[in-house]
């Protein structure tokens, strides 16, 4: 802090025990510009060293460069998604409580690019039980024929809570994938039938791979379908995955006695019908981020207990919730904390739209690991 007769402010240290002329080893105080350290000084600090000390360190904290952690070493620091699952379940519950939970979360702010088909979503957020402060930039692309490039990209932005300096740019691809997966696991836990057996997972992307690995590391499937529009790309998920999977060649074939299913397209409109699904069963609806978009026909959104990660999110973001008129009954995070019951015996839906706290809880996780092996 800038001292208006010049050099460094330090709190509790009087102007005069700044100019004290005991000679001794130590730091030392600038009048000119603030420089510390050595002979460069003009003034010895004696009672002052503590204050400066943790003045330095404030300063330190606000002008470190940010360290950028890229794809490669956010997939070796967050191995396998399941991780995030206990910082996950207590993220929703502290979201679901409300102003007592201490997440600030704002709604996610999009931006359409229209002559390309796309949109920049900005996502911040603070989660004061972990002092976490993040924003996550996100693109979404609709994929045009069988293109390679992936349909979303993102970076995460972590902050130092205490004086808003930058720790640290994260790849957000990996973060999204593993975070999004972990929290449809958490609703699958609590909301499937008892007896599950049949796994069936829509779409072939970032998104299928990533809740094929948690769901087949947590539950014990007997058989696990995918379908995808681009049958290719189907083929090529279910052989490069370690278990055996069934490539079904259409969706309907896929979902007809599932216990549960994983929606993870870029569909518009319907590609998952009522008709088609076991009474009983429990549907990830992970796609459709849109207001105008949709993945779930009438009769499944209708017919099912609604459960999603935000209610006003779902009320502003998804389609499928918007568009059906299906009446939400409880947030994720208010099953967890117990408030409103699982119901696993009912058909289930949760909506899934991503929220900001849970890239938080997943920056963080990954930063932290990282300064553990500094």
């Amino acid at each position: 802090m800038a001292d208006p007769r010049g050099g460094l402010r330090l709190p509790g240290v009087p102007r005069a025990a700044r100019r004290s002329s005991t000679a001794a080893p130590g730091l030392y105080y600038s009048g000119k510009g603030g420089a510390v350290g050595g002979a460069a000084g003009r003034y010895l600090l004696r009672d002052g060293r503590t204050a400066l000390r943790a003045e330095l360190g404030r300063f330190a904290m606000s002008s470190a460069p940010p360290v950028f952690i890229g794809s490669a070493e956010v997939e070796r620091l967050l191995p396998r998604a399941s991780l995030l699952l206990p910082g996950l379940e207590a993220a929703l519950r502290n979201f679901s409580a409300g102003a007592a939970g201490g997440v600030e979360q704002p709604l996610r702010a999009v931006v359409p690019v229209r002559p390309h088909g796309g949109f920049l979503g900005v996502m911040p957020a603070y989660s004061a039980a972990d002092d976490a402060l993040t924003t996550k930039l996100v693109t979404f692309y609709e994929r045009r024929g069988d293109s390679a490039a992936p349909s979303h990209r993102a970076t995460v932005l972590l902050f130092d809570p205490r004086c808003g300096s930058l720790r640290a740019v994260l790849d957000g691809s990996v973060i999204t994938a593993k975070r999004t997966a972990a929290v449809s696991a958490i609703a699958t836990k609590l909301l499937m039938p008892r007896s599950a057996e049949v796994l069936c997972i829509l779409g072939a992307g970032v998104q299928a791979r990533s809740h094929y690995e948690i769901f087949t590391e947590l539950f014990p499937f007997t058989e696990v379908r995918l379908w995808n529009r681009s049958e290719q790309r189907a083929v090529r998920l279910a052989s490069s995955v370690g278990g055996a999977v069934r490539v079904c060649g259409t969706a309907r074939e896929a979902v007809l006695g599932a216990d549960v299913i994983v929606t993870v397209t870029m569909a518009t409109t319907p590609i998952l019908f009522g008709d088609w699904v076991k009474p009983g069963a429990h549907i990830n609806a992970v796609g459709a981020s849109r207001p105008d978009w949709r993945e779930l026909d009438d009769a499944l959104m209708k017919s099912s207990v609604l459960v999603v990660d935000s209610r006003e999110a779902a009320l502003t973001e998804s389609g499928d919730v918007i568009l059906s008129g299906a009446e939400i009954f409880a947030e994720l995070g208010e099953v967890l904390k117990g408030t409103k019951p699982a119901l696993p015996e009912k058909t289930t839906v949760f909506k899934s739209l991503g929220m900001a706290v849970e890239d938080t809880v997943a920056a963080k996780f990954v930063y932290d690991a990282w300064s553990a092996g500094k």
